[in-house]
């Protein structure tokens, strides 16, 4: 079905690097949030410089969490090294700290539930899995889609 976290990655088409990623993220930055959709902040691994891409959060049981539908994205390994980034939504920026989810028991049903909100958006990238696939199909796929769990508490105390 999928390859591991480690190995797994699609990198964008053309189309989405140069027209869709920069429109997201520019209606982001002016508070548009195109189907809710934020633009993400994080510093980068080797040049500590902010990096930014427009993600689809989604929030269950009041925790945020982040999904990389695409697999080991530059996003995920620079998120894994830094541990902290922030959201944007026009001048609201809320930051956090990251915690990683490995257990596929507990990533299974949000990603789950990720595909079904965002499933016009992200579909093409979770292979054979739909909305509707059962739960032990996203548990076998869940090492393949990074998913990180979002503090602001220790962010804001920091």
């Amino acid at each position: 079905m999928t390859t591991t976290t480690e190995t797994r990655y699609l990198a964008p088409d053309r189309f989405s690097r140069r027209i869709m990623n920069p429109i997201v993220a520019g209606l982001a930055r002016a508070g548009i949030g195109l189907r809710g959709a934020h633009e993400l902040r994080v510093r980068g691994r080797r040049t500590g410089e902010w990096r930014t891409v427009p993600v689809n959060p989604l929030t269950v049981d009041g925790t945020t969490y982040l999904v990389a539908p695409r697999g080991n994205t530059e996003w995920v390994r620079n998120l894994r090294v830094a541990g902290t980034g922030e959201l944007r939504l026009g001048r609201r920026t809320t930051a956090f700290a990251a915690t990683e989810v490995t257990d596929p028991g507990i990533a299974a049903p949000l990603l789950q539930a990720y595909l079904r909100r965002w499933k016009a958006e992200v579909g093409r990238y979770f292979d054979d899995l739909s909305a509707d696939s059962p739960l032990d199909d996203f548990v076998a796929a869940a090492p393949s889609y990074p998913l990180f769990a979002l503090d602001t508490e220790v962010a804001s105390a920091a």
